[in-house]
């Protein structure tokens, strides 16, 4: 999740400080870990890796500065899940529009 609300396709107007990638492992299926998170030429990688296997991108600066200071591995803290809850809820909207 890097850091402002661009939608994969959309044009990046900003410099990217910070991303996260979130998903679910086979140890952790019920809770998002962390499975890459890094800043500057890190963060571009990451968005870019993103872009390159079709993934959904949600940009939110706060979300993306908790979410930097977990581990990898690490599983969302309860504190965040109704924040990636909501990125969660806008990614499959996206899903459900795009099998229309």
């Amino acid at each position: 999740m890097p850091d402002s609300g661009r939608i994969q396709g959309e044009k990046r107007t900003n410099k990217i400080d910070k991303a996260v990638a979130l998903g679910y492992t086979r140890v952790n299926v019920d809770t998002p870990v962390v499975l890459a998170s890094g800043s500057g030429y890190i963060a571009q990688k990451i968005v870019e890796a993103a872009e390159r296997h079709g993934i959904y991108i949600k940009e939110d600066q706060l979300l993306a500065e908790s979410l930097s200071r977990l581990r990898l591995g690490q599983a969302i803290p309860p504190e965040l899940y109704k924040a990636v809850a909501q990125v969660l809820a806008f990614v499959y909207s996206l899903d459900a529009a795009a099998g229309e």
